[in-house]
């Protein structure tokens, strides 16, 4: 059959407006550290192999406050991306995520993810408005597997063990506590990692401290972990240059055997590998320990997630892309892009049989009943923005701690005020 000029045109125009409204580009936002990166770009580049439509556009922004209030601006304008990397948790909960962000609640994928991440990207309206990206991680202590080895010291399950092995580390002549307060988030630790233990005493903490009926001060053991930090420092166990050290001092220290431990979240891991590639198998970890043995267990910080806003004009195929990072394939995606560097929190998703042993040695607390507990800010959406500078005050001899929490739970009230949360 021959067509005229005219018909041929329509079937033409036709075919390049269905070519057109096949294709489609997924814009994305991210924050800048390296492995959100790397795992974005090798998820989209697997995405696309398989949906040759759909091409992505990936943006970085700074961390920390800068790049919170890009994300809050972007939201509130309508200008966000169509996907975009987020906290899960306290800071999730100040995007007014129930008017903000798309409901993810039907999404079927939802299936495969570990219902203990959920609350976590939950509105106060009970939709979930999230998926998880990376790994879970744990929050503890480094400890050198030579140093222990050397001086024949055990794992300890209390904190007096973990100051008596400090005692003979120092004895022999080595630091055994790395302290990198020239970063001061690095110095919230003790308290923050403490949460496992605070809890195990007090169970309702979570849910009486945001409703203003506990305090750090005044709950029994809840001020524990600003104790923990003076009496490290009163005992001399700190590295001299504590004050000015950074993270990846702290990071080198504990590799190299140079210091015995270094309380801290299990994503520097990642950075081990990459800089001290030959020291990976010398750093093994535990939880924080407490007071006693028999409740000893790991806080647990939940992976940023990814999140979809309310104005994206691609709704439908940034879900798709959601259901494939929540699937078994995406995970897989993960670990081969960066390796693993704790659990990813998919079920069906194994890790490989040679993570590092820092990695080996945290995943018996996930696998154990009732072990694991998520750090308070993915229970109440209140954490006070001073806390740094009055751990570096504790930790430095400058603050007493019983003086810290009572100061710290000032700092909670402004904060909980400002969110406008019931009976403060």
């Amino acid at each position: 059959m021959k067509l005229t000029h005219s018909a041929a045109f329509l079937a033409a125009f036709s075919m390049v407006s269905g070519m057109a409204a096949a294709e489609t580009t997924l814009s994305v936002l991210i924050d800048n550290n390296p492995e959100t990166v790397t795992l974005m770009e090798t998820l989209a580049a697997a995405y696309t192999a398989a949906h040759p439509d759909v091409t992505f556009d990936i943006e970085q922004r700074n961390g920390g406050s800068e790049g919170d209030n890009l994300v809050k601006t972007r939201l509130a304008t309508g200008e966000m991306a169509d996907v975009f990397n987020y906290n899960s948790g306290s800071l999730f909960q100040a995007l007014n995520p129930a008017t903000t962000l798309t409901d993810l609640s039907d999404l079927a994928a939802q299936a495969n993810v570990v219902d203990s991440f959920k609350p976590t990207v939950t509105a106060p309206d009970g939709t979930v408005r999230g998926i998880p990206f990376g790994s879970a991680m744990g929050g503890g202590i480094y400890y050198s597997r030579k140093i222990y080895a050397e001086l024949g010291l055990s794992v300890p399950k209390t904190f007096d063990e973990f100051m008596a092995n400090n005692a003979k580390v120092k004895e022999a002549g080595k630091v055994p506590v790395a302290t990198t307060f020239g970063d001061t988030w690095t110095s919230q630790l003790f308290v923050l990692a403490d949460f496992y233990n605070v809890q195990a005493e007090n169970p309702n903490f979570a849910a009486d401290y945001t409703a203003n009926k506990a305090k750090y001060a005044t709950t029994p053991g809840a001020d524990r972990g600003f104790k923990y930090l003076e009496d490290v420092f009163k005992a001399g166990y700190m590295n001299a240059d504590f004050g000015v050290a950074k993270f990846d001092d702290g990071l080198r220290m504990i590799a190299t055997g140079e210091a015995a431990h270094y309380p801290m979240l299990t994503f520097g891991i990642g950075t081990i590998k990459q800089n001290f590639p030959e020291n990976l198998n010398d750093v093994g970890f535990f939880a924080q320990p407490g007071p006693t043995a028999d409740k000893n267990g790991l806080t647990v910080w939940m992976p940023s997630a990814l999140y979809i806003p309310a104005a994206s004009e691609n709704a439908d195929v940034a879900k798709d892309f959601l259901s494939f990072v929540a699937s078994v394939e995406g995970c897989n995606t993960m670990i081969g892009a960066t390796g693993a560097t704790g659990p990813y929190l998919i079920k069906g998703c194994e890790l490989p049989a040679d993570v590092p042993p820092a990695v080996a040695d945290m995943l018996p607390y996930f696998q154990g009943e009732g072990m694991t507990a998520p750090a308070l800010e993915f229970l109440s959406p209140i954490k006070g923005p001073a806390l740094e500078q009055i751990t570096v005050e504790v930790g430095s001899g400058i603050r007493p701690a019983a003086e810290a929490a009572a100061l710290y739970d000032q700092d909670v009230e402004k904060q909980a005020k400002q969110l406008g949360l019931p009976n403060w």
